[in-house]
């Protein structure tokens, strides 16, 4: 997407420190100001007094003199740097302006410093009292040309000061954008399907968790990925071992290769791989659907103990005809449970196949319920145990990820499809409860199913 103006983070952050440098220009002005303002009164106090000490010598005891020979040009030098000066002369003035309270303070002997209003404007007065009543005051009009003197001396700074600071800001909002245009742009390589990518991290401390997050994205797409590569592999394997059976036996018989006598047993087999084939299809749509809102879930109040009992009547005997001690532990009492009563037989069912695969003859498969605590509204535990060759603490840890152990183990013992932990623990979430693999007591795994009394 292109960018827009005004809604990049480079212009709204120029326009931003702009922003704020005004304002500091602006507050900077209002404080400073001010301040100058008062300075340059002061300074032009200070001359104009400095003025009147002058005059005061040179007309004190010889008035007419000085004004018949240095006085015009004097005046007039100070009329040239905007300084009116009236001559008081036996306590009259020389010229109309001046106010009264001055000129009787002047001609009582009494010098005067301060503002005041002269010909109906504020204006510096300086008074200075000589011998006879005589004296001179000098008036020096303040305001606007003050103010005027001290903006022409201020405003190229604060100028200055309002280009630095959008110069700052563009140079801040570059720094600040580019990590993250670099991350916008990894982005897009991740959607593209490129996991290699990855950013470098750098300061400040935010830009550098985008980072982090985004290089943990890319490894974890990376993992996710070969997993689901790993698991397809698998489970297209297991679809064609008896795909390939099926096959095999429909072409003999199409060929005519197969013995009357021998058709009812390669039927019976054709039939057992189909059934096999269609447990994995089971399987693989329950997986896709398992997150989805439509999920098919019936839960009621359930015996945990009476779910068992009805279980061991089909185990025992599969177990037996293989050899494999076939076990039930039962408390004697009801273990009531609020769950799907045909989703939890599946997760049972489950259990003891994939366990009845790998347990050798002689070694034993327990199927366990008992209560989850004291309280009866604590719900219900079930474990499926197993003497068989058990699994790893590395096991453990991967039991439920879909075709982990299957990837782990093909080749070295009988495994499935890789599908029936992942579905297991996946229903049993779904219905509130948990799921657990360990250590079994009688050498081999155990798996442990802890389900609600009710449902939240």
């Amino acid at each position: 997407m292109a960018d827009r103006p005004g809604r990049t983070l480079t212009a709204r952050a120029v326009l931003v420190t702009c922003a704020v440098a005004l304002v500091s220009v602006l507050v900077t002005a209002l404080v400073a100001v001010p301040v100058a303002v008062r300075a340059a009164e002061q300074r032009e106090r200070q001359a104009l007094a400095a003025q009147a000490q002058l005059a005061a010598e040179l007309l004190r005891g010889r008035p007419g003199r000085v004004r018949e020979l240095a006085g015009e040009r004097f005046i007039r030098q100070l009329g040239n740097q905007g300084t009116t000066i009236y001559l008081i002369s036996g306590g009259e003035v020389d010229r109309a302006g001046l106010p009264p309270q001055v000129i009787d303070r002047v001609s009582g002997g009494r010098n005067i410093s301060g503002k005041r209003l002269v010909e109906g404007r504020r204006a510096l007065v300086e008074g200075r009292a000589l011998a006879g009543g005589d004296g001179v005051v000098l008036t020096r009009p303040v305001g606007a040309g003050v103010w005027r003197q001290v903006l022409r001396g201020l405003w190229l700074p604060l100028l200055a000061g309002l280009a630095a600071g959008a110069v700052a800001g563009s140079l801040l909002a570059r720094r600040l954008a580019r990590p993250i245009r670099r991350a916008a742009l990894a982005a897009a390589r991740l959607r593209a399907g490129d996991r290699n990518v990855r950013v470098p991290v750098e300061s400040p401390a935010e830009v550098a968790d985008l980072a982090y997050a985004l290089n943990g994205l890319a490894g974890a797409l990376a993992t996710s990925e070969g997993r689901q590569r790993e698991f397809l592999l698998s489970v297209s394997h297991e679809l064609r071992t008896p795909l390939t059976a099926i096959r095999g036996y429909a072409e003999a018989l199409a060929d005519g290769v197969i013995e009357p006598s021998a058709v009812a047993d390669t039927g019976r087999i054709m039939l057992a791989e189909a059934e096999h084939l269609d447990r994995l299809v089971a399987d693989l749509l329950a997986l896709a659907r398992l997150e989805a809102v439509d999920f098919p879930l019936e839960p009621v109040p359930v015996d945990l103990a009476g779910l068992a009992v009805d279980a061991s009547r089909t185990w025992a005997a599969r177990c037996s005809s293989v050899g494999v001690v076939f076990r039930t532990e039962l408390p004697g009492q009801p273990v009531p449970a609020y769950t799907d009563p045909g989703r939890i037989r599946q997760v049972i069912d489950g259990l003891l196949e994939n366990a009845l695969r790998v347990v050798p003859p002689g070694a034993p498969l327990v199927l366990a319920v008992r209560p989850a605590g004291v309280d009866p509204t604590a719900g219900g535990v079930v474990e499926v145990r197993d003497g068989g060759p058990g699994l790893t603490d590395d096991d453990l840890t991967v039991a439920f990820e879909r075709g982990a152990l299957h990837q782990r183990y093909q080749g070295l013992r009988k495994v499935g499809s890789g599908l029936g932990l992942a579905l297991a623990a996946g229903l049993v979430r779904r219905l509130g409860g948990e799921m657990a693999a360990g250590h079994a007591p009688e050498g081999g795994a155990a798996f442990t199913i802890r389900l609600p009394s009710s449902l939240t």
